[in-house]
């Protein structure tokens, strides 16, 4: 027989005030930790569904790792939202297939030739992908290209060295600059209106450079938070970022819920839940095995991550079962079981307030998503 913790505090299914309304009534909040873990499969509020255009240019051995570091949170971007939010498109310094630092040729939408007989207003964002190898040289058809759309309510961005053709183009002037430590020495002899920091990201109110890969992707998640909000970019970092390495002696990959600095008593409660997902813990049975009190077990929880073990453990399973549902073909019912809830009725039933959509509209929707 399945044991169940008692989730029915009223504390934990009424919203604040201000954002209560009739349809909402029933509707469950994940707890902040469960929040940014699911954040990707929550319905967005007031985001900007026009779609954000993007332009890269590639000079001949650009950084593929960084390339793909901002496309791929473009991408993602278009995934974790009903409908997609950016597009973009690819030209080439020279002719339009291009040579990056991996040796790979890849074929772009153009050359330069092509990129100045387009609109350029129609770009939101113009990204400038730098590589180890990349010219140091004026490209001065690229130098035209930029300070023509430089008239236009667009941003630029620089990736590695790439903000060495913005300041060719003057576009640098006066501003903070972030770019691979090997380009320091030549940006500051060669252009000394532009303030050269040691910093990995510079954010200017028009201009966003980068100094690498790594920071690639934090850029474009910046950027992202600035054109559509940052609940979106939260949402791509959870994604993305889930292997990031804080502790170069630590690469295993940790659950969001471990925390350096918890106490080993809720560690240890934290693993029994995770262990017991499909037959849950009553409360009781966490007391038993671990020794302690009711109320540490309670206080433990709210003082480290402001939430219920009731709460928590609810929310873990329903995650679980979200997880599950979208990664395997296994049908509502089976998913109910292997997260621990006694009818498929029950589930589909909590699975809707958290995420405002039955199990199976959320498969439907993640899988058109896909495709």
């Amino acid at each position: 027989m399945l044991k169940h913790i008692d989730h029915t505090d009223s504390t934990e299914t009424v919203l604040p005030g201000a954002f209560r309304s009739v349809a909402q009534e029933n509707k469950k909040e994940f707890s902040h930790l469960w929040r940014e873990a699911n954040r990707a499969f929550l319905p967005f509020d007031e985001v900007d569904t026009q779609i954000r255009r993007v332009c890269f240019i590639l000079p001949e051995h650009f950084s593929m790792l960084s390339f793909t570091a901002a496309v791929d949170a473009l991408v993602t971007a278009n995934l974790v939202h009903t409908g997609p939010l950016f597009s973009f498109e690819t030209y080439a310094a020279g002719d339009a297939t291009v040579r990056s630092d991996l040796g790979i040729e890849i074929s772009t939408d153009g050359g330069l030739s092509d990129l100045k007989s387009c609109r350029l207003d129609k770009y939101d964002l113009i990204v400038l992908c730098g590589g180890y190898r990349c010219s140091m040289t004026e490209n001065h058809q690229l130098s035209n290209i930029l300070r023509s759309a430089a008239k236009n309510d667009i941003i630029f961005a620089g990736i590695w060295n790439g903000a060495i053709p913005l300041a060719y183009a003057g576009l640098m002037d006066n501003l903070n600059c972030a770019l691979h430590p090997d380009n320091h020495a030549f940006m500051r002899e060669r252009f000394q209106k532009v303030s050269v920091t040691g910093n990995i990201l510079e954010i200017e109110s028009q201009v966003v450079t980068s100094a690498g890969p790594a920071s690639a992707l934090e850029m474009m998640l910046q950027l992202i938070g600035r054109l559509k909000g940052r609940a979106i970019m939260r949402a791509i970092r959870e994604i993305l970022s889930c292997d990031q390495v804080v502790d170069p002696g630590n690469t295993r990959l940790l659950s969001i819920e471990e925390n350096p600095v918890m106490p080993q008593n809720l560690l240890e409660i934290i693993q029994l839940m995770r262990a017991n997902i499909d037959d849950p813990l009553s409360m009781d049975d966490l007391v038993a095995c671990l020794g302690i009190s009711r109320r540490q077990i309670e206080r433990l929880f709210q003082n480290y991550l402001q939430t219920s073990p009731g709460r928590y453990y609810l929310e873990l399973r329903v995650t679980y079962a979200r997880r599950l549902l979208l990664q395997s073909n296994a049908s509502v019912t089976d998913v109910a079981i292997a997260s621990g809830f006694v009818t498929s009725s029950h589930f589909s039933n909590c699975f809707k307030d958290y995420f405002g959509l039955s199990p199976s509209q959320l498969r439907e929707r993640f899988r058109k998503n896909l495709s």
